[in-house]
């Protein structure tokens, strides 16, 4: 598993990372000693994640350095515990983080399964370009669908092409995979010409609703999404999605 679990994603992208989130049908605690326990217990796993901020929408969050090349993230929010690891050396490697809050969040924050609405494993390219990403994007991704035809206009310029595609991968639909394209682009660059050196970011999601309790533990659960999520980069986002936008801002560069 080593080898097949390894990350071949990086050379073709700038950042990629594997996310992790679980969703609470309930708010989740958020009293001082019950956070700092937590987030401590996370700091002894991971010494090097000493950055602690409260945002002004009252989500709690706890990093490494982000100025680092390879870094991960744990964020708290009302009703969601979400985590990254940024450019890990592997994608097993970044489970670890993931592992350690799912072990974690039954105890210190008192998450039961009854609760749970959902889990989600995300992984993540942001591919660099200063250009108009939504063109690059239509053009890759587009070409030959009839959603493509306003483009045909004379003058057309586009300024909103963000695909996006859910399927259900069970029968029961509670497993879910989305495909989402996030540009960043706004008209006014696109009017003046004046682009910044932002990023394009194919998103790969896959969701598990919980409806009832699912056998197994919710580390297993969150192999078997990840081993899943793989298997869908290799055989269709990587060569269909990421790599054709790839080569488009590299005949652009």
């Amino acid at each position: 598993m080593g080898e097949r679990m390894s990350n071949p994603y990086s050379s073709f992208c700038e950042d990629f990372y594997v996310n992790m989130r679980l969703g609470s049908q309930l708010n989740l605690p958020h009293q001082r000693e019950t956070l700092l326990h937590f987030f401590e217990r996370i700091q002894k796993e991971f010494p090097t994640m000493t950055r602690f901020r409260k945002s002004d929408s009252g989500e709690f969050n706890l990093e490494e350095d982000r100025s680092r090349q390879d870094h991960r993230w744990v964020s708290l929010e009302s009703r969601r515990l979400s985590a990254g690891h940024v450019n890990a050396a592997s994608v097993e490697e970044s489970l670890r983080l993931h592992r350690l809050l799912l072990q974690l969040a039954p105890f210190h924050l008192g998450i039961s399964p009854v609760e749970i609405d959902y889990l989600d494993v995300l992984f993540g390219f942001d591919l660099s370009f200063s250009g108009n990403h939504d063109e690059v994007v239509a053009e890759s991704l587009l070409t030959d669908s009839p959603l493509n035809c306003l483009t045909e206009e004379t003058g057309a310029k586009a300024v909103d092409v963000q695909p996006s595609v859910t399927v259900a991968l069970s029968e029961d639909c509670r497993l879910q995979a989305r495909i989402d394209i996030v540009t960043r682009t706004n008209s006014y660059q696109v009017r003046t010409g004046d682009y910044s050196d932002d990023v394009i970011s194919v998103y790969l999601i896959l969701r598990r609703y919980w409806g009832d309790r699912p056998r197994g533990s919710m580390e297993d659960l969150l192999q078997e999404m990840t081993d899943r999520a793989i298997q869908l980069c290799d055989r269709h986002i990587l060569p269909k999605v990421v790599r054709p936008i790839s080569s488009a801002i590299a005949s652009r560069s």
